[in-house]
């Protein structure tokens, strides 16, 4: 969490000396880059929380024809919590490369592709299971809220 926040100058140095930093443009192309990352993470964490909602919603197009609530409820919840970790997961990977921006010192890591990589695999093979395990009945009509 200490990367979070600037760190605080504990040495007292004369403010009068302090010349305003000029920032190389290549380091501010790099923390634009930064920001453009997190806000398409953001779009994507947004995404599966809404498509989360609208699984869920789904339910009330079809009334069912027992009253158990059925599965499709956990698969809704599901894709909304993983679009909260992204936001989560999203915010932190930010503000850690930006302070590994400004150290120099950045390395892309591979764990964090991987991982979303896997969670949206399963999320589409769960969609797939609930679209091809829900009882087709080409009769009964759509009923809008």
């Amino acid at each position: 969490m200490l990367l979070l926040f600037k760190p605080i100058k504990t040495e007292k140095e004369p403010e009068n000396l302090e010349k305003p930093k000029r920032r190389n443009s290549s380091r501010v192309r790099d923390h634009l880059a930064n920001e453009r990352t997190y806000l398409a993470w953001m779009r994507t964490a947004i995404s599966l929380m809404g498509f989360g909602v609208v699984i869920v919603r789904l339910r009330f197009f079809k009334p069912p024809i027992t009253t158990t609530p059925g599965n499709g409820w956990k698969l809704g919840l599901i894709f909304s919590l993983v679009g909260l970790v992204t936001v989560l997961l999203s915010t932190h990977h930010y503000f850690a490369v930006r302070h590994d921006i400004d150290e120099d010192t950045y390395e892309p890591p591979d764990r964090w592709v991987l991982l979303f990589s896997l969670a949206v695999v399963l999320l589409g093979a769960g969609i797939i299971y609930y679209v091809f395990t829900l009882p087709l009945d080409p009769t009964n009509t759509l009923v809008f809220e």
